[in-house]
């Protein structure tokens, strides 16, 4: 007689090899439509499911974990930030959250590096003026945007993925420079060329570019102020590849308006998908729709990883990526 199966629930579609597996593993419950699970939608899933699988258009907050049956055991996030979960209140319940850390850092540090050019070299803009028939020929004045190499870039946020960028930069010839909770390792820093700063006021004020790439916690929330928004100088790009909620999104749109900083490239934004009305159509702003980890190969292992720790629950041991409150 075979073993019986957890009952898994997906709240999203994920890549068809992905859900394939965990059928043959599990008694997984697809989210066929692809559409995000609405708040009863959601209340159900944690009714019947023994691990519920979640992404980050789920909020899994501590009513919604305090109102799970007691079957639920699991959290088997597919991605790498947790923020969207009471992480806290499902420890308190018994429940194991995990998620999928290290599996998008080459792909994320490539979007913050296109960003990075693309604001800089005007790129988008560029690529507009063609595709709408405007291009007249080569002009010594005209579409100049801003060299790379030798400017100093400022990396707030020095994990998997601001190294991954660090490394991208110092490729590029910029001079790289971050903030951090502590420095990393000298090894690390040494291999980088890369300068600590302690204070992050300080930074931002001398630096021609600035990504944000550290996760979203109470003590991150609107980080990028509009007072230390204003530190930045004018000819100053904002790079931002983490979290929306990172940025006063108002503070930044106003900062445009008022060209107090040079460019601005978002992969993500506070209340997503809305976006600040005043940062769209702006010659300097690129906006992307959260395409960080959006690739095949990204998006297979964040799946083959939710199976490896759903899996291991299941056998009886501890998840690999298991995430508990002192982690946040």
């Amino acid at each position: 007689m075979s073993p019986r199966k957890l009952k898994v629930v997906l709240t999203r579609r994920l890549p068809d090899a992905v859900e394939t597996r965990m059928r043959e593993l599990f008694d997984a419950e697809l989210n066929l439509k692809d559409q995000p699970m609405d708040r009863p939608a959601l209340q159900a899933a944690v009714q019947r499911a023994e691990v519920l699988v979640p992404t980050i258009t789920d909020v899994i907050d501590a009513d919604l974990i305090n109102g799970a049956g007691e079957q639920l055991k699991m959290i088997a996030n597919f991605g790498a930030g947790v923020d969207h979960i009471d992480v806290d209140a499902a420890v308190a319940r018994g429940i194991i959250v995990t998620n999928t850390p290290g599996v998008l850092t080459e792909d994320t540090a490539d979007l913050a590096m296109s960003l990075i050019l693309a604001v800089s070299r005007r790129i988008v803009e560029g690529a507009q003026v063609v595709a709408e028939g405007r291009f007249e020929g080569w002009t010594p004045t005209w579409m100049c945007g801003r060299k790379l190499w030798g400017k100093r870039l400022g990396i707030v946020g020095m994990g998997r993925i601001g190294q991954a960028l660090a490394r991208r930069a110092k490729a590029f010839g910029l001079q790289v420079h971050y903030h951090n909770r502590k420095p990393v390792p000298a090894l690390i820093e040494e291999e980088l060329g890369a300068t600590y700063w302690d204070d992050l006021d300080q930074m931002l004020a001398r630096m021609d570019i600035v990504s944000l790439n550290c996760p979203a916690t109470k003590d991150t929330h609107h980080l990028l102020s509009a007072e230390r928004l204003a530190r930045l100088q004018p000819h100053a790009i904002l790079i931002n590849t983490a979290r929306g909620e990172l940025i006063d999104e108002a503070a930044l749109a106003q900062a445009v308006a008022m060209r107090a900083l040079s460019g601005v490239g978002l992969d993500v934004f506070e209340n997503e998908p809305a976006i600040h009305h005043g940062l769209l159509g702006q010659s300097n702003v690129v906006l992307l729709p959260h395409l960080g980890s959006a690739t095949l190969e990204a998006r297979q292992d964040m799946g083959d990883r939710v199976i490896a720790n759903v899996m291991t629950y299941q056998n009886g041991h501890r998840p690999p990526d298991r995430v508990i409150p002192a982690m946040l």
